[in-house]
């Protein structure tokens, strides 16, 4: 007798279809993705070569996938390494930012620049992908409150405190703790970012910098893209007590599917291909140079596989610690190579709201995950701004007035 055809378990199609008219009604807003640094590493920025409007090979993001996985909102990381530093991470951080910009203009019929949380629902009723940027780390701003407010200026509406490296007034997860936390100017640029309107991003950040934030912001703060200690060791997720803090402070946890933040078995994978990269000269926490050694080292040493059920037990444990006002999704496309099997690019969302409704999350809180928490967030930090625009003139001190030579 022939091989019955495979068909889906039972009820798995109409949990699908459920996903994607819930996304249909509340497109998703997702944190971080890194397609801005994609295209620039393949094609020197040159959307002709890298047509986002077809469907790619070459990177984890184009519009058809974003459209398939029902995303309305994209933060567009203009990150660039932290071992870039001073002009020369500025530089590359504004290239980022150009980048972006051009990419919105190219594709004006599908993506409409966003910087505000109207804006996101604006570009919901015309059609169009909302792009928001972020910049991922400290660095970017080269010791400058006046380059922050420039980034604010160009539309960057979140900054993530440091990247892979310390920045000089704040430490990172996956560096050598050198300040404690936040030295008097990191306070500073907390302050000055909730006064422009800026989201402050503890993503990478080390736990004592993430304390250090929460109790000098006068406004919510995000995890663009972090997932929690508690379910995967790993420096870069979130402790319990930070997450448990987040109600009182009105922020989001956006939980990412980098498998590394998810599985404990590819945490401890990564933590082996560190020791054997370090015994070549090769730093984990240098981005690039880590990735080239993997790419080599995993043909012997396989990467092991996340599953969604692992991202559903993050959001879960997130729901439970901080609740269900204070989760998000950020997925951190083109910022890794493999992610959790049914999540191998911007496709796969509704796969991962099916999860979530088989386990009887009502569509409320879906949405509030995919969307209502993180236009929520973006409106209380405008609101804070408007305020502190009232009674707080732009910050004029220097990283070397408040640090001076440590």
């Amino acid at each position: 007798m022939a091989d019955m055809p495979a068909t889906a378990p039972l009820g798995q199609d109409e949990l699908l279809t459920r996903a994607r008219e819930l996304l249909r009604s509340h497109p998703l807003v997702d944190g971080h993705n890194d397609l801005p640094w994609a295209a620039r590493e393949l094609v020197g920025y040159d959307f002709d070569a890298l047509d986002i409007a077809s469907r790619l090979t070459s990177t984890q993001t184009d519009l058809p996938r974003l459209s398939d996985g029902g995303v309305g909102g994209q933060f567009w990381s203009v990150f660039v390494p932290s071992t870039l530093q001073g002009d020369l991470a500025v530089t590359a951080t504004l290239e980022q930012v150009d980048a972006v910009h051009r990419m919105i203009g190219a594709y004006a019929d599908r993506l409409a620049l966003a910087r505000t949380a109207d804006d996101v629902d604006r570009a919901r009723e015309t059609g169009r992908v909302a792009s928001l940027l972020g910049a991922e780390g400290g660095h970017s701003i080269g010791c400058s409150l006046g380059t922050l407010r420039m980034l604010h200026v160009l539309g960057v509406r979140y900054m993530t405190l440091t990247h892979n490296d310390n920045t000089p007034w704040a430490d990172s997860a996956t560096d050598v703790p050198v300040v404690g936390g936040l030295t008097e100017f990191g306070r500073e640029v907390v302050r000055e970012m909730n006064r422009l309107g800026m989201m402050v991003d503890l993503s990478h950040v080390a736990a004592t910098t993430m304390r250090a934030a929460l109790e000098t912001t006068d406004a919510p703060v995000i995890f663009s893209h972090s997932s929690a200690l508690a379910r995967c060791d790993t420096p870069r997720n979130v402790p319990d007590d930070v997450l448990a803090a987040l109600p009182d402070n009105g922020g989001t946890c956006m939980v990412t599917f980098v498998p590394e933040f998810v599985s404990p078995a590819t945490a401890a994978w990564r933590v082996e291909a560190a020791a054997a990269a370090a015994q070549v000269g090769v730093e984990a926490r240098d981005w690039e140079a880590f990735g080239g050694f993997t790419a080599t080292w995993r043909h012997e040493h396989p990467k092991p596989d996340a599953t969604i059920e692992q991202v559903v037990a993050h959001l879960e444990h997130v729901r439970e610690v901080a609740g269900i006002d204070h989760v998000g999704i950020g997925g951190d496309y083109d910022g890794t190579d493999t992610f959790p099997v049914g999540l191998e690019d911007v496709s796969g969302y509704p796969r991962l709201v099916a999860a979530l409704l088989e386990r009887s999350w009502s569509e409320a809180d879906v949405a509030k995950l995919v969307r209502g928490n993180t236009l929520r967030v973006m409106r209380d930090v405008e609101a804070v701004a408007r305020d502190l625009q009232q009674t707080r003139a732009p910050s004029l001190r220097t990283f070397a007035e408040l640090d001076g030579p440590r």
